[in-house]
């Protein structure tokens, strides 16, 4: 079976979402955009509306949509896509539990199941199918310790487990995340599929103001990632991990995303003047 894949680049939060579909038309959404007016607090959904104009010109059946982790730093459009495609699976990695329940706690959403069940599916590392896609679920915890990479075909999605080789790697700052954990994601796994996978990364942060890239192979990572090569000693990448991260600023959009993510893409309920709020802590 062979596949195709297109991306979608939401430049605000340099994230990228991606259509993988085969020659039958089926198709599944990976990490898909909810666009998010901070200022104004008004959410629009302009990412979904290009994946649902391309779903058309293709005449695609969209049977799955993918997350490969809770997101920090976007809202999930899962939930509008649901709407759009009634068919298609809302699908995660099984131990989203865990980070639920943490998030639970953060924010005090005392209504919050931890159960999953805001999600059609919770994966089991192992393979799944969709109609007639093919779809490796890989555990690569670190980033947070839910995350997700998806195999189908030769292609793997990573998230945030690897990004562009000149861009390295998630961080590992979130609670429950690990710098040992991805580096055991990365290298033990991630690095142990042929060198001519192809790796789509969660997002591009056009390093140096270079043009948008989004794939490259598995080879290429272990020969140039700049902070994970084949070579590279887990004391070596820990050590590197933990003393970035200690520079790094939290993601503009943190707070507002983890809970809408952690509550499967669902927004705050509308309370009796019509209006949804996110909750914000101030300590």
């Amino acid at each position: 079976m062979s596949y195709e894949v297109k991306e979608f680049y939401d430049e605000a939060t340099n994230t990228l979402t991606y259509i993988v579909y085969n020659n039958l038309l089926e198709a599944v959404v990976i990490d898909p955009v909810l666009d998010y007016d901070q200022a104004a607090s008004k959410i629009h959904t302009a990412s979904n509306d290009k994946v649902e104009k391309f779903v058309d010109q293709k005449s695609l059946k969209v049977l799955a949509i993918l997350e490969t982790h809770a997101h920090a730093d976007h809202l999930s459009g899962a939930q509008d896509l649901k709407k759009r495609f009634p068919k298609a699976q809302l699908a995660i990695g099984e131990h989203i539990r865990s980070v639920q329940a943490v998030f639970k706690e953060f924010y005090n959403l005392k209504n919050l199941n931890v159960d999953g069940t805001q999600f059609d599916l919770l994966l089991a590392e192992g393979v799944h199918r969709f109609g007639e896609i093919e779809m490796e679920t890989i555990f690569t915890p670190g980033h947070t310790p839910a995350c997700s990479s998806y195999k189908i075909g030769n292609n793997v999605f990573t998230g945030d487990a690897l990004f562009m080789p000149d861009y390295g790697t998630g961080r590992c700052d979130f609670p429950g995340g690990s710098a040992s954990s991805l580096y055991d994601s990365v290298h033990n796994k991630l690095y142990r599929l042929p060198d001519e996978t192809i790796t789509y990364t969660g997002h591009d942060y056009q390093p140096g103001g270079r043009e948008l890239k989004f794939k490259a192979s598995i080879g290429e990572h272990k020969k140039e990632n700049v902070h994970i090569k084949a070579t590279t000693t887990e004391e070596e990448f820990v050590k590197f991990r933990t003393e970035r991260d200690k520079t790094l600023d939290a993601p503009r959009l943190l707070l507002p995303s983890v809970q809408v993510n952690v509550d499967g893409g669902n927004l705050p309920e509308v309370e009796d003047n019509g209006i949804s709020y996110l909750r914000i802590p101030i300590r």
